[in-house]
Order: structure tokens, then sequence, then C-alpha cells
């Protein structure tokens, strides 16, 4: 898994060999889910609320990016770092 972002101890990253829809990985703790690109809205696994709002929060000011760096992805390119939030 390529790490895309990561802030406030939550780990973001997308894999290369991934299936749709399109997502990425949110990681906090022993905590782990998949978040869909389009909503933010959890599609595997689980979050804390509290972390799973600053993802929601974070892939809500940057879903372009995401979506870009999707579209890398599938392409098998590098995948671009998107800004923390902060």
């Amino acid at each position: 898994m390529r790490e895309i972002s990561r802030f406030y101890g939550i780990r973001i990253t997308m894999n290369f060999d991934d299936h749709l829809p399109p997502h990425f990985h949110a990681a906090y703790g022993d905590d782990e889910a998949q978040i869909l690109i389009a909503t933010g809205e959890i599609l595997n696994g689980s979050l804390s609320s509290r972390a799973a709002s600053l993802v929601r929060e974070w892939a809500q000011f940057h879903r372009a990016e995401l979506e870009t760096d999707w579209q890398l992805r599938e392409q098998g390119r590098p995948l671009n770092r998107i800004e923390p939030l902060s």
C-alpha cells in the first residue's frame, strides 16, 4: 500500500491492485477501513467515530486529488501525496 497522506495519527493509503468502487484505506490504531472516494463513507472495516469524521472531512476537501490518484493507480503510475488535514 502506498501512503498518500497522514494526519492526527491517521494513515491514508491506496493499493495498486484494488477493486472497484474507487476507494482508499484509512488506518488509525488497530482500526482499518476502506473509504469510498465519492462519498467519504466506510465501505468495509471500521474506525472510531472521531477518526471517521476526520477522514470524511479530509476526503471532502481532497476528493479531486483522490480521484486523480485512483486514475494514476489504474495506470500503474506513482501516486501523488495529498496534503494532510490541518
